[in-house]
């Protein structure tokens, strides 16, 4: 049975749990313990204070992230009934060990670039025994599409994750951007092919029907993301319209040969258009792309 209510007793430190609580893959500290706080239908301040750990400061998810003492962390994870090293692995700031002293816990704003966004509902739910389905996850360069309920983080406006199945060559781009990750020069690659896709995207180039086309269909499936406060789909959406070809794009990247002699620039656009489908890409100066593959590759 579920413990109700403020408990009338502390919990001992390192009692076991109640209940197994699984953490989500990269999810926030604060997202990971107000699961759990649901699970035994307790607020969050009830459920570190009954685990005597010292709350201090005030925030929510995802404008802040909860910082613990490692004291802290081996209470939070007795209860969850979840090893700290497995705990330690699925959420990336779990623990401060600078914190010293006894069990605390911090609340810390985050700027908007590291805000966590919101993670999938179903494989929320499936985590959480049934008790929410509100979870929030540092999302990693690699991971924006959950292929398996077709849903993707997008920012930190956004409470609820997008719907996917209505453009399927999102799923498809998600598989190939696991494979895109395998290689070395990975990471670097990604970003530079999102900077480079945002750019195209806030300037409408290149692909700007095709984009336009990816978005209408995005919103129609999700009208809340047309809802979303202040800030517009076009916008929050960006990422996920224009993932298909920042996949393509970044898997390009990492073949392209790094030699003494690289290929000339207009021969390199002409296999990045083909990529991409598109008839050409004419070398300005003004395109990142260009001044990519003129100015930063050897």
């Amino acid at each position: 049975m579920p413990v109700a209510g403020a408990w009338a007793a502390r919990i001992p430190p390192l009692a076991p749990g109640v209940f197994r609580v699984r953490p989500l893959l990269f999810e926030a500290t604060a997202s990971y313990l107000e699961r759990l706080a649901h699970a035994y239908r307790l607020t969050l301040s009830q459920l570190l204070d009954g685990c005597g750990i010292t709350l201090h400061g005030h925030g929510t998810v995802p404008t802040a992230e909860l910082q613990l003492s490692l004291g802290a962390g081996h209470r939070v994870t007795a209860l969850g009934r979840i090893p700290l090293a497995h705990l330690a692995r699925a959420l990336p700031r779990l623990t401060h060990h600078s914190r010293p002293g006894p069990a605390a816990a911090y609340w810390k704003p985050l700027e908007p670039e590291h805000q966590p966004v919101a993670a999938c509902a179903l494989c929320t739910w499936h985590r959480s025994r049934g008790a929410t389905g509100a979870g929030w996850v540092h999302r990693p360069w690699h991971r924006l599409v959950c292929p398996r309920h077709q849903q993707a983080a997008l920012d930190p406006r956004l409470d609820v994750p997008v719907h996917t199945g209505v453009v399927p060559e999102l799923a498809a781009a998600h598989h190939a951007h696991q494979r895109l990750k395998r290689h070395p020069r990975a990471a670097s690659a990604w970003m530079t092919a999102r900077a480079i896709t945002t750019r195209w995207y806030d300037h409408q180039q290149h692909l700007t029907g095709r984009w336009q086309h990816r978005l209408g269909r995005l919103v129609a499936g999700n009208p809340r993301l047309g809802r979303a406060g202040t800030a517009s789909a076009v916008l929050l959406a960006r990422d996920l319209v224009t993932y298909p070809e920042t996949v393509i794009l970044a898997r390009t990247l990492v073949a392209l040969p790094h030699t003494r002699r690289p290929r000339p620039t207009g021969d390199l656009l002409g296999v990045i258009a083909h990529r991409l489908k598109l008839d050409t890409l004419p070398p300005t100066t003004s395109d990142p792309l260009t001044a990519y593959l003129t100015r930063t590759r050897p």
